[in-house]
């Protein structure tokens, strides 16, 4: 039996747990663009070293894991033109929208946030969109 949506279940509670406790401790949001935002432009100067551990946790924690789970299948493209685009397109809308899916998405559909509900589903149609046009149009991915 397959267990990837065991798996995804457990990913799902850990990261709605991970927006709870930060919301409690420390009374804002747990957007990962807002932490790296204020990161770059400086704005987080109070909470700088904490942003920064908290983004290290994100992106080291995977590599902890990888003794215990091996490497991951992600069918990722290999076209780093095609990557770069990607994370550039991403950076804009989060952006444009005050934020990303787990600012809007996780913590602010668990708070019924109108605005989060609605960037949420601008960011489901706008990926549906992009693979019908870069996968099956253009062929990139």
């Amino acid at each position: 039996m397959h267990i990837d949506w065991i798996l995804g279940l457990i990913g799902g509670l850990l990261i709605g747990t991970a927006g709870a406790v930060f919301l409690l401790f420390n009374g804002r949001i747990m957007g990962a663009s807002g932490l790296i935002g204020g990161l770059v432009d400086g704005s987080a100067r109070a909470d700088r070293l904490q942003n920064a551990v908290f983004l290290a946790g994100v992106a080291l924690m995977p590599l902890l894991l990888l003794p215990l789970y091996g490497e991951a299948d992600t069918h990722i493209t290999g076209s780093i033109p095609v990557l770069v685009a990607a994370g550039l397109l991403v950076g804009i809308g989060t952006r444009i929208a005050n934020g990303c899916t787990s600012g809007h998405g996780v913590c602010g559909i668990s708070r019924l946030s109108l605005r989060g509900i609605v960037a949420t589903l601008v960011y489901i149609v706008a990926g549906g969109v992009s693979v019908v046009i870069f996968r099956h149009l253009l062929g990139a991915i």
